[in-house]
C-alpha cells in the first residue's frame, strides 16, 4: 500500500500499542547455529488474518470470472509507439501477450505497461481499442514500479515472520522502498535483517505472481477489518459506494492502486539498507511503527554495483568530515 498523507517519519519514543505485544514476542524468528554452521531459519507458524483475506479473495474471484465467463469475443486494435497495430480480443490480450509477441525478451524485461497513457499491469487485459507503451526496469517509470512491488515482498516477509499489522509501504523518489509495520513493543534491529532478506529470496524464487483484483469498499473493509491501520485509509479514502483495488503476491493481500510487476521473480537483487522508527501518520500521539528500508534490482549486479556506489560515497564523506575538523571558522 502506497503511503498516504501525513505519514512522515517522526521521531519516536518508546510508546506504543500492546493488542499484539505478546504474540509478536511469542512470533519472534529464532535462528540457531552450531559452530560456524547457520541453521535454516525457522518460521513461525502464519497469522490468522492471512486464513480471512485468502478465504475472501477466493471467493470474490470465483464469483467475478463466473459473471464474466460467457461474454462473448470482441476484437479490439493495440497501436504501438512506432504506429504498428496489433490485434487482441478484449478481456484477454494483456500487455504480456503483446510483449510476447514482439520479441521475449522485451518480455522478460518489461516491469509495466501504459494504457492511453495510463500506467497498468502488464498481467491485466486490455479492454477496448488503445495505445501501449512498454518500461523496463531503466525507465523513471519502471524503476517507480519495481520499487513499489518491491515493498510488498517485503511486507509479504515481515508478516510471516513477525506476525505484524502491516502499514503503508511506498516507493522512494530517491530510490529504494519502505514498509512501516506495527509490532508492539518488539524493534526491529540490523541483526535481523539478514532473516528478512532470507524470506525476502524464498518470496523471490517462488515467482509469484502479483494478481490485481477490484472489490467493493464494503469488502475491502471486511477484508482489513483485522488491521486498523488499513481499514482506516479505506474508511477515509474510499468513497461509499465505490470500489477499490487489492493485489496478492502469494498470502500478502494489499489494498493499493498498483501497477506491479509481473511477479516477485523480477526482483532478483534484494537488501535491507536500514531501519527506524515512526509513528503513524506523523503524529506523536499515534502508535509508534518500526520503518525497514530495501532497494531492489533486476539482477544481482546491478545490486553489487550499487552497493560499491554506496560505500565510495560514505568514504567521501568520512574524508570530507576528517578535512572540515583541520579548519576553524570565525565569524567577523
Amino acid at each position: 500500500m502506497e503511503q498516504p498523507a501525513n505519514s512522515n517519519p517522526q521521531p519516536a519514543d518508546n510508546k506504543g500499542t500492546d493488542n499484539n505485544n505478546n504474540k509478536n514476542k511469542q512470533q519472534q524468528p529464532q535462528q540457531k547455529k552450531e559452530g560456524n554452521k547457520k541453521k535454516e531459519l525457522q518460521i513461525p507458524e502464519k497469522p490468522e488474518y492471512i486464513a480471512h483475506r485468502v478465504k475472501i479473495w477466493d471467493e470474490e474471484v470465483k464469483r467475478q470470472e463466473q459473471a464474466k465467463s460467457n461474454a462473448p469475443d470482441k476484437p479490439i486494435k493495440v497501436t504501438l509507439p512506432d504506429g504498428k497495430v496489433l490485434d487482441g480480443i478484449a478481456g484477454k490480450t494483456t500487455p504480456m501477450d503483446i510483449a510476447l509477441s514482439i520479441a521475449k525478451g522485451l518480455a522478460d524485461n518489461a516491469v509495466v505497461a501504459k494504457v492511453n497513457g495510463q500506467l497498468c499491469d502488464l498481467g491485466v487485459p486490455l479492454e477496448e481499442d488503445c495505445n501501449l507503451e512498454l518500461f523496463k526496469f531503466d525507465s523513471p517509470e519502471g524503476k517507480k514500479v519495481f520499487w513499489h512491488s518491491s515493498a510488498h515482498i517485503l511486507g509479504q516477509a515481515l508478516e510471516r515472520l513477525y506476525g505484524c499489522r502491516l502499514c503503508v509501504g511506498p516507493p522512494l523518489d530517491d530510490g529504494g522502498f519502505y514498509y512501516d509495520a506495527e509490532m508492539g513493543d518488539m524493534a526491529i534491529s540490523s541483526e535481523e535483517y539478514d532473516n528478512i532478506e532470507q524470506v525476502v529470496n524464498k518470496v523471490v524464487a517462488d515467482k509469484q505472481p502479483f494478481q490485481r483484483l477490484t472489490i467493493s469498499k464494503e469488502l475491502a473493509l471486511e477484508m482489513f477489518k483485522y488491521n486498523p491501520f488499513k481499514y482506516q485509509i479505506l474508511k477515509d479514502k474510499v468513497p461509499e459506494g465505490k470500489t477499490c483495488s487489492v493485489y496478492r503476491c502469494g498470502d500478502l493481500i494489499d489494498p493499493c492502486k498498483g501497477p506491479h510487476i509481473p511477479n516477485t521473480g523480477r526482483a532478483k537483487g534484494f537488501k535491507i539498507v536500514k531501519n527506524s522508527s515512526a509513528y503513524w501518520q506523523g503524529k506523536a500521539e499515534n502508535p509508534v511503527l518500526q520503518r525497514v528500508y530495501g532497494i531492489s534490482f533486476p539482477n544481482k549486479d546491478l545490486l553489487k554495483d550499487w552497493v560499491k556506489l554506496q560505500e565510495e560515497a560514505a568514504k567521501r564523506d568520512h574524508r570530507l568530515l576528517e578535512r572540515t575538523k583541520n579548519y576553524s571558522f570565525s565569524i567577523h
